[in-house]
């Protein structure tokens, strides 16, 4: 933290003193802690902790399965051997999406700026913490009368070439939401939106916080991205552990700076466990702060000369906790339930509504009601009567009329407007297209066949009329068990465990399911849970995904209505530019075979794609993994994280020659195409092709 007034001085003083007096009085439990790590204890922790933790790693993903069957299988181990043993992998061993990941963390992170007799003076370090909230300590921001005079800076970072990234201010909100707390070290502050008005977690991500225990033991490695000092942002990555882990508070060894007040405090799944909030000073017998020298510190000798011999940070779950116990206005408890159910702090859900009754923003499905979730824009509202939910034809002067560039939806669209999701899918090419330094696009030129409102009639249609129950009554598994049971050739378990399965979920069987996930019910939650806890989707999303895909897939009637309906909106003849998302995809590996002679496909875009799921590719009209017809170049979009496209990259050669392209989305934007679409790869292959 940068020294600005005294009184914030003295708070920055305090806040340390209190840490140094936590650390003093935890000398034993350190020493006994430090022992036992010389004596070769990885994790010196209880039983119980281990357990808990190695249960999380493992239903969270963090982790190789193949690699822990093969490890605690090659010996006899009893099962507190096989925790520790997991944990330890865990440290040892990191998936390449640990890298991405840990990317993708670091975009939530800012440097908070303070505004002072003209100048702009670096601050601290904070982080969002859902879409409108960024978490920071009560020294940085003690009320609303500082908050007021700083700002955010997102991207304050050099890129991967070392060159500056372009920086993106965001002034906070302090009158939308502000709270505090001098003992536990934090401040919760709204952020204002961006100029063109999306909040800041759509565009930089934001953590999603956890009052549930194991999500760290003793002796484990943890990692820190903030501001140290002001300078750009930087990253205390797995040199530290975590020594001491009292009821509010943890020690660690981590190498950071004052700067770093305010940091997130993450564990190698990328999960935020602690905010940092202070170093531990060494003091003399009299109580004096020490410098680096060994002599004490006086004032003006600057925070860099003071010998800190650990660091503390305050323990998310206290957190959570103090902010639940808050007696907020509804407005400022709604903001507080987008940090997720996680967090413990959401409301109460509504009681089931009567039979018969359909909720706005659900869709039905026998006896389970189930949130829509849309893949892209929101539903706009209605004006002067009902906008038509029709295909949209380009300008007939598009791309000097020959070439066509053709947008083709996924599931769960039946409540949105075509006009809206283009205009959508456009402004996402064009930031891609702005970063890959070509010229944006017209949305009136862009071709959007829409069958969203066929689909859902389709699926509606299907299903029985029976009165729904709430979901505070019924999980997401059970809605997957009455989707299976409605599957028209009984393979939606089969596409379900299959995407569970290339995610990395241990197969069942007594030699891979010991001591591990004994506390699942339902067939069917283990997979959902499983492909929840790999990526950035909810078990709805997944589950609900599945069943319009498996309803596509195997039933006539369905592919049908929604080929003759893309049909309706296409181009008869030139050159085709087919970009495709999610569902979509699917429905264009089949639309290819039914295109006109006249009309040449010389690029196919899939983005977000199940196509790498052998129970959906060996039922397209064309069978299996193969090269899209009378495609010339076919480009696929995945990103790691996104449960939808968990068999890519395509691997199988049959698929032919294309070029495969791994993206980071944004974190809780995985699946949105408007984000595949925002990175210059994409964009640049597409406008490649329209200029000629």
């Amino acid at each position: 933290m940068a020294v600005t007034d005294r009184p914030y001085q003295e708070l920055h003083r305090q806040a340390a003193d209190e840490a140094a007096r936590r650390y003093q009085d935890s000398a034993a439990e350190r020493e006994r802690v430090e022992g036992r790590l010389a004596a070769g204890v990885r994790f010196p922790d209880s039983p119980d902790a281990l357990s808990v933790r190695a249960d999380r790693i493992l239903d969270r993903g963090g982790l190789s399965p193949s690699a822990v069957v093969a490890d605690i299988h090659r010996e006899a181990m009893d099962l507190p051997d096989a925790n520790e043993r997991i944990i330890d992998l865990s440290n040892e061993l990191q998936a390449w999406s640990f890298l991405p990941r840990g990317v993708r963390a670091g975009a939530t992170v800012a440097r908070i700026t303070l505004r002072r007799d003209g100048r702009e003076l670096p601050h601290g370090t904070g982080f969002l913490v859902s879409p409108r909230l960024m978490m920071t300590n009560h020294h940085v921001l003690p009320d609303e009368s500082l908050a007021r005079r700083c700002f955010a800076e997102f991207n304050a970072q050099v890129t991967a070439d070392n060159l500056p990234d372009t920086v993106v201010r965001t002034e906070l909100d302090p009158g939308t939401f502000f709270a505090a707390d001098r003992r536990l070290d934090f401040a919760l502050v709204a952020v204002a939106p961006t100029l063109d008005g999306p909040p800041p977690g759509e565009i930089f991500g934001w953590n999603r916080l956890s009052v549930q225990i194991g999500k760290l033991v003793l002796g484990e490695k943890v990692n820190i991205i903030g501001h140290p000092s002001g300078r750009l942002k930087e990253i205390a990555l797995r040199d530290n552990a975590v020594l001491v882990r009292l009821d509010d508070f943890v020690h660690y060894t981590t190498d950071t700076e004052p700067g770093n007040s305010g940091s997130p405090v993450f564990n190698d799944q990328w999960e935020v466990v602690a905010l940092h909030h202070s170093g531990v000073p060494k003091k003399d017998d009299q109580g004096r702060v020490l410098r680096k020298d060994g002599r004490p510190w006086q004032q003006g000798d600057g925070d860099d000369a003071i010998d800190w011999v650990a660091n503390e940070g305050v323990r998310i779950s206290s957190i959570l906790k103090h902010l639940a116990g808050l007696d907020l206005d509804p407005a400022r408890r709604a903001l507080l339930t987008e940090m997720g159910p996680d967090t413990g702090l959401g409301q109460a859900m509504s009681t089931a509504p009567a039979p018969g009754a359909q909720p706005q923003g659900t869709t039905a499905v026998p006896g389970v009601t189930i949130p829509s979730v849309p893949e892209a824009a929101t539903t706009a509202p209605t004006t002067g009567g009902e906008r038509p939910r029709t295909g949209l034809r380009a300008r007939a002067t598009a791309f000097g009329g020959r070439r066509h560039l053709v947008f083709l939806h996924g599931r769960d669209q039946q409540d949105n407007y075509p006009d809206e999701l283009r205009r959508t899918w456009t402004a996402g090419l064009n930031r891609g297209l702005t970063l890959a330094t070509l010229p944006p696009l017209d949305p009136e030129d862009v071709w959007f066949p829409f069958y969203g409102t066929r689909l859902h009639a389709l699926v509606s249609g299907r299903e029985s009329t029976a009165g729904p129950i709430g979901l505070d009554q019924v999980s997401a598994a059970a809605a997957a068990e009455a989707f299976a049971a409605q599957s028209p050739t009984g393979s939606y378990e089969r596409l379900l465990y299959e995407a569970a399965a290339r995610a990395g979920m241990p197969q069942n069987g007594p030699a891979t399911t010991e001591g591990f996930g004994a506390g699942l019910i339902g067939v069917l939650h283990r997979p959902l849970s499983w492909l929840a806890a790999k990526s950035d989707l909810d078990e709805w999303t997944i589950a609900t995904f599945l069943r319009d895909v498996d309803l596509y897939l195997g039933d006539g009637a369905v592919r049908q209505a929604v080929l003759d309906s893309v049909m309706e909106t296409m181009p008869a003849s030139g050159e085709l530019v087919l970009v495709t998302h999610s569902l979509g995809t699917v429905v264009g590996m089949d639309l290819l075979t039914r295109l006109p002679e006249s009309l040449d496909p010389v690029l196919l875009v899939t983005a977000g794609s199940p196509l790498g799921l052998d129970g959906v590719n060996e039922r397209l009209l064309t069978r299996g993994p193969h090269q899209p017809p009378r495609v010339r170049d076919w480009v696929n979009v995945w990103c790691p994280t996104d449960t939808v496209a968990i068999g890519c990259p395509l691997e199988d050669e049959r698929w032919g020659k294309l070029t495969q392209l791994a993206v980071p989305n944004g974190r809780e934007r995985a699946h949105k195409m408007d984000e595949y679409l925002g990175h210059p790869g994409p964009a640049r292959e597409i406008r490649g092709v329209l200029r000629g």
